[in-house]
C-alpha cells in the first residue's frame, strides 16, 4: 500500500482544524489525611455536600462536611490503597444504585454493586439515592390494606400501603421474623420487596436468604446488605440505596415493601461518621441532625395519588429497645416519624406468646382503613375484649372470689391469646384469618379446651378447604361475611366440631 504526500498533508490539515485550543480544566484536590474509612481532601473549592469524589486508584467517596479549609469526605468501599498526598478530583455526579426489575432476586452491596455469584445487573437506569420526598399534593390517604399474614398485626394493629409502621422491641423478640413473615406473604399479589440488613451478622443474613428462597420469596425480593463487618460509610448508605431501588417501582405505579433492619444500627453507624468528621456531638454523642437522618428516609414511603402513577412505598423500619425502654432518644424519634408502631415484649415472647405483640403499647394511626370490611367488623370488638383481658387478668391475681361474669372473661382472652399465637415463617391468609376470628368472636372457642384450639383452627381451616371452599372464595371476592355467609360458616363449625369430637 503506497501513501501519497497529497493524502499525508490532507491528514494533516484535518487534524490542525480539528484542534483545539482550549485547555480543559478538571478541579483537583490533595488527600492530606486517611483512616477509618474518612478522608481529608484540601481544594476542591467548588465540591458541593453529598457529590461523588474519585480518588486517584478509582475508589469513590462522597463529600459530607464542607469546612473552610477541606472537605470531609466518607469512603465508599476500603479505604486501604489511598494514601495522603493521592490527588482526588469532583466528578459532578451525585451518588447512584442501578434501579429496575434486573434487581429483582438479587442481592447487592449498599453501592448497588451484586454481591449473590450471578453476573452483572441488567439495570434499566439509574436513580440517586438521596431523593426529595414525594410532596403533600402528589399523595393520596392509605386505604388499601397490606396484609402482612399474622392475625395479631392484620387483626389488631392493621398495615396499609404506603404507611410506615415501626416494629419495635428488644434484641431476640422476633421482629426479623414479623418482617420477614410480611415478605412471604406477599407472594402471588403484586408486591415488590426490598430488605435491607444494616449492621447484621453475615450469617444471620444467610439464614434470612435461605428462608426466601425456599419459599418462593426471593423471585420479589431484593436483598440491599451491609454486614457487620463492613465499614460505617456502607452501613450509612444501605438504606437509601434500598429506598431509591423501591422507589422506582413506586414512580411506576407499583406496590412496594421496604423493610430496615434495622435503624438502631444505622444511627451508631453515622454517629461514628460524624465523630470521625469532628462534627459536635449533641445527646448520647449523636449529631444535631440524627432526626433529619430518619425523617428524610422514612417520609419518602408514600401512598401516591392516581395522578402519579398511584403506587405506593411501605416502610417496615425496626429499631431494637434496651431493656424495654421505648422512650429512649432513637426509637422516640422514629416514633414521632412513623404512623404507628408494633411493640414486641420480652416477658411475652419468654411466656411461649409468639409473636409478641403487646396490644397495649402497638398502635397503627391508620387504623381500621386498612382493613378489608369482613376484618373490620371482627376487629373492632377483638381489640377491646383483648384490653379488658389484660386488665382483668391484672387484677384478678390478687382476688380469689370472681364471679361468673369475670370469669367468663378471662375464659374468653385465654382463648384470644390462644388464636392469636403464630408460628414463624407460616403467614396466613386474609380469608382464614376471618374464618378463625369469626369462630372466636362468635364463642365458638369457648367450650373448647385452650390445648386444644390451635389444632380445631388447622382442623376447621382444612375442612372449609375441602368441603366448602365457596365459603373462602367469597370472603376473598366480596372482603364481607354476610349473613348467609354466616350460617353456613355456623353450620361447618358445628360439623368440625363433631367430627373431631371438640365438645
Amino acid at each position: 500500500m503506497i501513501v501519497t504526500p497529497d493524502e499525508i498533508s490532507k491528514l494533516i490539515k484535518q487534524q490542525i482544524e480539528s484542534y483545539s485550543s482550549k485547555p480543559q480544566f478538571s478541579d483537583a484536590g490533595t488527600v492530606i489525611q486517611v483512616g477509618d474509612g474518612i478522608a481529608r481532601v484540601h481544594g476542591l473549592q467548588n465540591a458541593m455536600s453529598g457529590e461523588l469524589l474519585e480518588f486517584a486508584n478509582g475508589t469513590y467517596g462522597m463529600a459530607l462536611n464542607l469546612d473552610e479549609n477541606s472537605i470531609g469526605v466518607i469512603i465508599m468501599g476500603s479505604d486501604a490503597g489511598i494514601k495522603e498526598g493521592d490527588p482526588v478530583k469532583l466528578t459532578g455526579r451525585a451518588v447512584e444504585v442501578p434501579v429496575g426489575d434486573g434487581m429483582l432476586g438479587r442481592i447487592v452491596n449498599a453501592l448497588g454493586e451484586p454481591i449473590d455469584d450471578k453476573g452483572p445487573i441488567a439495570a434499566e437506569g439509574y436513580r440517586k439515592i438521596e431523593n426529595p420526598a414525594p410532596s403533600v399534593i402528589m399523595r393520596r390517604s392509605v386505604n388499601r390494606p397490606l396484609q402482612t399474614g399474622i392475625k395479631a398485626i392484620d387483626a389488631l394493629v392493621p398495615i396499609g400501603k404506603g404507611q410506615r409502621e415501626l416494629i419495635i422491641g428488644d434484641r431476640e423478640t422476633g421482629k426479623t421474623a414479623i418482617a420477614i413473615d410480611t415478605i412471604i406473604n406477599q407472594k402471588d399479589k403484586d408486591v415488590y420487596c426490598v430488605y435491607v440488613a444494616i449492621g447484621q451478622k453475615a450469617s444471620t443474613v444467610a439464614r434470612i436468604i435461605k428462608v426466601l428462597n425456599e419459599t418462593g420469596a426471593m423471585a420479589y425480593t431484593t436483598v440491599v446488605l451491609a454486614t457487620a463487618s463492613e465499614s460505617a460509610p456502607m452501613q450509612y448508605f444501605a438504606p437509601y440505596s434500598g429506598c431509591a431501588i423501591a422507589e422506582e417501582w413506586m414512580y411506576r405505579g407499583k406496590d412496594v415493601l421496604i423493610v430496615y433492619d434495622d435503624l438502631t444500627k444505622h444511627a451508631v453507624s453515622y454517629r461514628a461518621i460524624s465523630l470521625l468528621l469532628r462534627r459536635p456531638p449533641g445527646r448520647e454523642a449523636y449529631p444535631g441532625d440524627i432526626f433529619y437522618l430518619h425523617s428524610r428516609l422514612l417520609e419518602r414511603a408514600a401512598c401516591l395519588s392516581e395522578d402519579y402513577g398511584g403506587g405506593t412505598l411501605t416502610a417496615l423500619p425496626i429499631v431494637e429497645t434496651q431493656e424495654g425502654d421505648i422512650s429512649a432518644y432513637i426509637p422516640t424519634n422514629i416514633i414521632s416519624i412513623t404512623d404507628g408502631q408494633i411493640y414486641l415484649e420480652s416477658d411475652l415472647f419468654k411466656n411461649g406468646i409468639r409473636p409478641a405483640i403487646n396490644p397495649g403499647f402497638s398502635v397503627a394511626r391508620v387504623g381500621g382503613a386498612a382493613q378489608i370490611p369482613a376484618m373490620k367488623s371482627i376487629a373492632g370488638p377483638l381489640r377491646i375484649e383483648f384490653a379488658q383481658y389484660k386488665e382483668l387478668a391484672a387484677f384478678s391475681q390478687f382476688g380469689s372470689d370472681l364471679d361468673r361474669f369475670t370469669l367468663n372473661r378471662l375464659n374468653h382472652g385465654e382463648r384470644i391469646m390462644e388464636v392469636l399465637k403464630q408460628p414463624q415463617y407460616s403467614p396466613m391468609p386474609v380469608e382464614n384469618q376471618v374464618l378463625i376470628l369469626y369462630a372466636l368472636n362468635n364463642g365458638h372457642l369457648e367450650s373448647i379446651d385452650i390445648s386444644r384450639i390451635l389444632k380445631f383452627q388447622k382442623d376447621f381451616i382444612k375442612y372449609i378447604e375441602l368441603h366448602a371452599p365457596s365459603i373462602k372464595q367469597e370472603i376473598r371476592e366480596t372482603g364481607k361475611v354476610s349473613k348467609e355467609l354466616e350460617k353456613k360458616i355456623d353450620a361447618v363449625i358445628a360439623e368440625v366440631k363433631e367430627r373431631y369430637h371438640y365438645n
